[in-house]
């Protein structure tokens, strides 16, 4: 793959540190995602990968570095932050006025892509985990931003789920989208166009090549 000019990269981190007391979390963190990637970030339990996620989104200030990419992007946080009283539905009209959006249709196509559009009336609090995710992953895609952070986003989801949202992914890396999706396994690392390991603090680029056997019995 050829190195992408400045224009090419949505999202750029440079010197990213962040520390709890004693505890230091990350350690000059650095990465460049490319315009229409997809890419992989993990790293154990406990690795700081949900921390540098939330700094990527500006939900939380870094104590030195910087992260810059498009004013618009799309966040699914590992844990659903759902009203259990709204319906689906509901839900998506709340995130249309936030995201200033003139209609639906993007949001209705998710529903249909993930296989969840007779749920539309459902309120949060009869849904399952997985159907609690799905409608997480649509309400960060609603807006079709030009760059995704994904923290976990198919847990809980079953096989035909989990084989959508990859032709999910690879068809917003068609259209020019930018998407990093952090795990604690590397599963189906062959799906991703670059990867990353957190580790004590700190981000290595990993080989595509060297992680393939990881990915022999996929997301089964």
């Amino acid at each position: 793959m050829n190195d992408p000019t400045p224009t090419d990269i949505p999202l750029r981190v440079t010197g990213l540190h962040k520390s709890y007391g004693r505890h230091r979390v990350l350690r000059d963190v650095g990465l460049a995602l490319p315009q229409a990637c997809l890419a992989g970030l993990v790293g154990e339990n406990g690795s700081g990968k949900t921390t540098l996620l939330r700094i990527l989104a500006g939900r939380l200030s870094p104590d030195r570095g910087r992260v810059d990419h498009p004013a618009g992007l799309g966040y699914c946080p590992q844990h659903p932050v759902l009203n259990p009283a709204f319906t689906v539905v509901q839900h998506l009209r709340f995130f249309q006025v936030a995201y200033g959006l003139r209609h639906l249709r993007r949001a209705h196509e998710l529903l249909e892509i993930l296989d969840f559009a007779d749920y539309r009336d459902h309120r949060v609090a009869t849904l399952s985990g997985g159907t609690r995710q799905k409608l997480n992953l649509t309400l960060a895609l609603m807006h079709d931003p030009p760059l995704l952070l994904l923290d976990e986003p198919y847990q809980g989801f079953d096989w035909d789920t989990y084989e959508r949202f990859w032709k999910l992914a690879a068809e917003l890396r068609e259209r020019g989208r930018s998407v990093l999706v952090v795990s604690h396994i590397a599963f189906d690392t062959v799906r991703f166009d670059r990867m990353w390991r957190l580790r004590d603090g700190r981000l290595t680029e990993l080989s595509i090549a060297a992680t393939a056997p990881a990915t022999a019995e996929g997301g089964r």
